[in-house]
């Protein structure tokens, strides 16, 4: 089994910044990819960055050029360094690994809460 614990959340003003982090800990055998999603209130939960094995990322348009997400093979732990915050951002982040064990196994965080606000 595996458990992933994330961390950094808060609130932040417009314009400001937050990194987000995600560890995994358990049986870890291959990891596919790692990922951070959000859901806002009222909203359906929304990709926001990959990164596969071989760190090639991808972004939702909303957030390119203002996140960057990246990983710690040796730790098992995926980031999303956030910065130039806007109000929309306002969501809780999930993160997901993708990971091969007898098949392609989904494991999520708890979520952490981004509030953007002045």
């Amino acid at each position: 089994q595996v458990q992933l614990v994330e961390s950094g959340g808060g609130l932040v003003q417009p314009g400001g910044s937050l990194r987000l982090s995600c560890a995994a800990s358990g049986t870890i055998f291959s990891i596919i990819a790692m990922g951070w999603y959000r859901q806002a209130p009222g909203k359906e939960r929304e990709l926001v960055a990959t990164i596969t094995s071989g760190s090639d990322t991808n972004y939702a348009d909303s957030i390119k050029g203002r996140f960057t997400i990246s990983r710690d093979n040796a730790e098992n732990t995926v980031y999303l360094q956030m910065n130039s915050l806007k109000p929309e951002d306002t969501a809780v982040y999930y993160c997901n690994f993708r990971i091969l064990e007898t098949g392609i196994m989904n494991y999520w965080g708890q979520g952490t809460q981004v509030t953007v606000s002045s």
